[in-house]
């Protein structure tokens, strides 16, 4: 197995700033996912999942220039940091055409179905569109979801819990791809 030394590609050292756990993005107290807030019920526990995994996405980008952001580092994939965001604001208008709403595609086109991840070139203009755009549509799906006061509400492919949840998965199994291309940017590692 080829361990990527010998093949001109960069050592990374593996770090974390975290004092307690190695294998930890950051101390248990420092992380910003962790909250007081008891989940009491469905909705409770379905936002604050969507909640914790946006905000995982941030904390895995957090730090990184445009260059970094952009870089494609497991190829041959056109996965990035940054066309991750630009994926996941997609995803957000996705999640609202599921559950029945027009939201027009942002990124990709018929021409061009990756253009999340085609588009996300090392331009700090660029990558500051980036977190605009998908902040702004997870506000839109944060009020889109608080206009239904029963997650069971059957909207355009399903109820809306279903729909949800495939949100949250997608933002999880996305979670997993950050944790690796942030590895191979800088050996950042962590939970």
């Amino acid at each position: 197995m080829d361990s990527g030394e010998g093949n001109n590609e960069t050592a990374v050292t593996r770090w974390t700033p975290s004092t307690i756990y190695p294998d930890m993005w950051v101390d248990p107290d420092d992380d910003p996912r962790e909250t007081e807030v008891e989940t009491v019920d469905e909705r409770g526990t379905l936002l604050e999942s969507l909640r914790h995994f946006r905000l995982t996405i941030e904390m895995k980008c957090a730090g990184l220039d445009a260059e970094q952001m952009a870089r494609r580092s497991v190829p041959p994939s056109t996965m990035s940091m940054l066309g991750l965001v630009r994926h996941m604001a997609e995803d957000e208008r996705h999640f609202r055409r599921m559950a029945g709403e027009d939201s027009p595609r942002i990124y990709r086109t018929a021409e061009d179905r990756d253009g999340d991840w085609n588009g996300a070139v090392a331009d700090p203009t660029v990558v500051e569109d980036a977190w605009r755009q998908w902040r702004a549509e997870s506000e839109v799906t944060d009020r889109y979801i608080a206009g239904f006061a029963d997650l069971g509400t059957r909207t355009g492919e399903g109820p809306l819990r279903e729909i949800l949840v495939a949100q949250i998965a997608e933002y999880a199994r996305h979670c997993g791809h950050a944790d690796l291309l942030r590895e191979r940017i800088d050996g950042r590692v962590g939970q």
